[in-house]
Formats: C-alpha cells, structure tokens, sequence
C-alpha cells in the first residue's frame, strides 16, 4: 500500500469536488476568468479529470505496483497539461 499516492488521490478528490461541483473556478491557476467563455463547462471538464485521476491513484496506491508514484504522477501532470492547453485555445475568447 503506497501512502503518497493515497494522500494525492484524496487531494484530487476534494479538488474534483470543490471544482466540478462547487464550481470553485478561482482555484485553477493559469487562466483569467473573465476571458473564459463558459466556466460551467470548464469545472465540469477539469472536476471529471481530477475525479478520474484520484481514482487511478487511489487504485494504484492500494495495488502498490513498483514505480506506480512516478508513473502515475507523469501521466497526472501531462494530462493536466493538455487540459490547460485545451482549455485556452477552445474556451478563452
């Protein structure tokens, strides 16, 4: 059982909660939210993504795969990394 990867899969959770359903949008970093077309669609799409994320790593910390923390953290990051990218050529006017 690897800790960390439970700790940031609880983190993730919160974060998909205050975001995709609180709509809490002030705590992305990296965008103005005035410029941003529809932030309904924005918490929604990023609360999702921090939802299933927080599942792999919750999966991944009870599996204890060895390098499991690495991999999983790369894959987390690209994949928020791509998401900003989405998120400011289709939603920022």
């Amino acid at each position: 059982m690897n800790l960390y990867l439970i700790a940031a899969s609880i983190v993730l959770f919160l974060v998909a909660f205050l975001i995709g359903v609180k709509k809490q949008t002030w705590l992305l970093s990296g965008f103005n939210q005035k410029r941003v077309k529809n932030q309904d669609k924005l918490s929604k799409i990023v609360g999702f993504y921090s939802l299933i994320i927080g599942i792999v790593m919750l999966a991944g910390g009870i599996i204890n795969y060895p390098n499991s923390e690495t991999m999983l953290f790369l894959i987390m990051a690209m994949g928020f990394i791509a998401l900003l990218g989405y998120v400011n050529t289709k939603m920022v006017e």
